[in-house]
């Protein structure tokens, strides 16, 4: 802080001297004046008005005083951990047991999972730099003063971290105060967390291994749903009046508005990810709460449900023939079956060039295809909305071959149906948790769409998240053929081309007739139909093999094959791929 001896008296002539600077101050009860010399020149400022007897605002005076008299004096050097130290210490876990610890951000915070052998509970700790009183205080008025600057900057949007960092080093140039390198970073962290991510919920909302975040009320610990220890209580709590401004900004910051009197929002974050808000005790009597379902910026490919075991490989090959062929698919399943997950890997099959438009709500989807039009819903007050009906309609004069509507609900479902019959091929997900289900919903309120039309659909695969080897997994219960109306019951008569038995958590296979009407079309015998799923079939396992998980080598490497599948197929038998045919003879 500023050293700085004073005399005299409240109402009086008072002069301060400050040696390290080499200038002096005199302050008249409402006025201060600042006098130097410099270079032989005498410097002479007239002060802002302050408040009789404030301190504090005298303080403030100083500090802005000297630094336009002396010029910058901090200089702040990039962070270097064996310099600096650790900007975080390790927490008291008492009882319970560390079981995992990485970074979420580094080196500013990270997470420890530990295990309570009395509970039989894991719990998510969220360990941020640790404060001591002087920055605390100095935080505080850090927030007060930055904000402003920080909006009215022409340089934010380019880089906004270095636009902080520097809004940041002349305030506290401006306050006359030097801070160790590692108090500067710590100050940092908490402005950067507060001014350009999710405050106290930016460390979790990093985590790559989050799907979900939600926070239930005030004063109560916020869980996540962690792909390897599913529910998680978190250390993270908000209080009352913290949590409604959180709320409130959150909808700000996905362009809506959440109000006492409009307390229930749906909505998008900027970075894709969905979230339901309720401000208040109007329709959540334990106060303000909020759900994040997390967008990943790297979309599942094939070989990632392969490595979960949500599909096997038969399995993929079988979907990919379907793609390529033009069949119609819906991915069915209760909440977090992974529905979109599934729906959006297997479109990376879809043949290189094809027009494919996609229609959501929110946006999840992602592909990595030169021709591809994305079309999100907008809701605005009055008659400025723009639902999926409007999108699909307006998507047909695309002339799509290949759409895929995030969910189906509503009056969207006739028009994605009369697409269906109208030779387009349509990817979409329900709620559902079985395939009567979905014919149920198909054909009834709200839906309505008249069972002639349903049987245009194909394929049907039907998403569980189930328990299996004491571990939480999602699974493909069931992929099973529409198969067209029974002239003898006037039903729908489907069946089952691939089963998920939960107890050996393997797959069962079955004849397919889906396959040989795909034979039909080409002019296939069987043993070439074997064939060519057996090929696809070792392909994918050869990128499994080969760990090709990012979708734009994935797609990359599947447009290969689609260029050239005689090289392609021998560059796998060169490597020496193989897989059993079992499977695939099963269902042909």
């Amino acid at each position: 802080m500023s050293r700085y001896a004073g005399r005299g008296g409240t109402g009086t002539a008072t002069s301060f001297s400050v040696d390290s600077w080499g200038f002096e101050f005199k302050y008249d009860g409402a006025k201060l004046t600042a006098t130097t010399g410099h270079g032989g020149r005498v410097i002479r400022m007239a002060g802002e008005e302050t408040e009789r007897g404030s301190m504090g605002s005298f303080q403030a005076w100083l500090s802005r005083a000297a630094s336009a008299v002396t010029g910058s004096r901090i200089h702040v050097p990039d962070y270097d951990p064996a310099r600096h130290g650790a900007l975080v210490e390790r927490p008291n876990l008492g009882d319970r047991e560390e079981v995992e610890r990485y970074w979420l951000n580094a080196p500013f915070a990270y997470v420890s999972l530990t295990y309570d052998d009395e509970t039989d509970e894991h719990r998510y700790e969220v360990v941020e730099p640790g404060l001591d009183d002087v920055e605390i205080d100095l935080l505080e008025r850090l927030f007060r003063d930055i904000r402003d600057p920080l909006l009215y900057r022409d340089d934010v949007s380019d880089d906004p971290e270095a636009a902080l960092r520097e809004e940041l080093r002349q305030r506290l140039e401006e306050y006359g105060v030097e801070v160790p390198t590692e108090s500067f970073y710590r100050l940092y962290y908490y402005l950067h967390r507060s001014f350009l991510g999710y405050g106290k919920l930016d460390p979790v909302m990093g985590d790559p291994g989050v799907e979900d975040v939600s926070c239930d009320g005030p004063n109560l610990p916020v869980f996540v749903y962690h792909e390897d220890y599913t529910d998680v209580q978190t250390n993270v709590v908000f209080e009352p009046e913290e949590l409604n401004d959180f709320v409130v900004h959150l909808a700000q910051r996905s362009g809506r508005h959440v109000s006492v009197s409009d307390p229930v929002v749906s909505t998008t974050l900027p970075d894709g990810s969905r979230i339901e808000l309720a401000l208040g005790e109007e329709v959540t009597p334990r106060g303000s709460a909020f759900t994040i379902r997390k967008y990943a910026d790297e979309p599942f490919t094939p070989i990632d449900l392969l490595e979960y075991g949500t599909y096997d490989v038969s399995m993929l090959a079988y979907l990919w023939l379907a793609i390529e062929n033009n069949k119609s698919l819906i991915f069915a399943g209760g909440t977090a079956a992974g529905k979109t997950t599934s729906m959006n890997a297997v479109s990376m099959f879809i043949p290189p060039r094809s027009k494919v438009v996609t229609i959501e709500d929110t946006r999840e989807l992602s592909l990595h295809h030169d021709n591809w039009l994305s079309s999100v819903t907008r809701e605005r007050m009055g008659d400025g909305d723009i639902t999926m009906y409007d999108l699909l309609r307006s998507s047909l004069r695309h002339r799509p071959e290949y759409i895929v509507v995030g969910e189906v609900r509503g009056e969207e479902a006739i028009t994605l149906f009369q697409a269906m019959n109208t030779g387009h091929t349509t990817f979409s997900t329900m709620h559902a948790d079985s395939v009567q289900t979905v014919i149920n919903r198909l054909e009834n309120e709200p839906i309505n769409v008249p069972r002639p039309m349903v049987q245009s659909l194909d394929v049907l695969c039907v998403q569980v998240l189930t328990r299996s080897g004491g571990q939480r997994v999602r699974r493909s219960r069931t992929i099973s053929e529409i198969e067209g109306i029974d002239q003898r019951t006037g039903e729908l008569d489907y069946s089952n081309a691939y089963e998920w038995q939960g107890e050996a958590d393997t797959f069962r296979s079955s004849n397919s007739d889906l396959l040989e009407e795909i034979r039909d079309e080409q002019g296939w015998s069987q043993g070439e139909l074997r064939r060519e799923l057996r090929n696809r079939r070792r392909f994918l396992t050869y990128l499994r093999e080969a760990g090709v998980r990012d979708y734009r080598r994935f797609t990359a490497m599947i447009n290969k094959y689609y260029a050239d599948p005689e090289e392609v197929v021998a560059m796998v038998e060169d490597r020496g791929v193989e897989v059993g045919d079992a499977a695939a003879d099963e269902l042909v």
